[in-house]
């Protein structure tokens, strides 16, 4: 497979190693300083482009993709309030999306785990409920794309959560999104449910990059040849 790397720090780094350890090529490598070769011979030989930038940059990228019949598998996050925008050019059978808010396998599990356990709790009230996430002091977006998901799995399955928040002060139906942003920190999640007399706490903690990566690379090998929007739960049969 011939992947086009969009976005080369960290992520994109790890992304590179793990892509050539699996047998992949990478074609071009597209950062913020050589935007031109989205028009290069080079790009226009991938058979998929892989994306992890920035809030600011995500959308606009995915578009110049587009255009050129790119499909995209993509890990950036803070952009959400455009993905509907991103469904229906898939819909209207222009563009080929993957969008996942977190590669990771375990934190895919987390997800099950956290919408099945909210389920459970909506037969009991006499317990709060609050999620927390913490990051690397890099991470530009909060909540997290992968707190937004779990928050989200929360709300459709808890009858007395009806949105998510970040302030304190929030009605009752409104969920709690704790962020923190410590040091060099992957990514841990966790939900708590508390009563006056205990507390529920489920918890992912990531302790590296390394899943993230290895999820995109899955996730593109097993795009080839897909079109429309797709998600992690097609993957993990969910």
């Amino acid at each position: 497979m011939k992947i086009a790397l969009i976005g080369y720090g960290k992520m994109g780094h790890i992304i590179e190693r793990i892509a050539l350890e699996r047998g992949h090529e990478i074609v071009s490598i597209i950062d913020a300083d050589n935007q031109h070769d989205f028009d290069s011979p080079e790009f226009a030989s991938a058979d998929i482009a892989i994306e992890f930038t920035s809030p600011k940059s995500a959308v606009d990228n995915y578009l110049r993709c587009f255009s050129h019949g790119m499909p995209v598998v993509s890990g950036s996050t803070g952009w959400l309030d455009r993905l509907d925008e991103i469904k229906q050019l898939c819909n209207d059978g222009k563009a080929t999306f993957f969008y996942s808010s977190n590669f990771s396998i375990g934190v895919n599990i987390f997800f099950a785990l956290n919408k099945y356990l909210a389920r459970i709790m909506n037969h009991f009230d006499q317990y709060g409920v609050s999620v927390n996430e913490i990051h690397h002091i890099h991470k530009l977006d909060h909540p997290s794309g992968t707190a937004i998901t779990i928050a989200d799995g929360i709300i459709d399955n808890l009858d007395r959560k009806s949105s998510w928040t970040e302030a304190n002060d929030a009605p009752a139906d409104q969920l709690l999104i704790n962020h923190q942003r410590i040091g060099e920190v992957p990514g841990t999640h966790q939900v708590e449910y508390r009563s006056s007399v205990d507390r529920i706490f489920i918890e992912h903690e990531a302790f590296s990059r390394e899943g993230f990566a290895l999820g995109a690379v899955v996730a593109a090998e097993w795009m080839l040849g897909k079109k429309g929007f797709h998600t992690m739960d097609e993957i993990m049969n969910f």
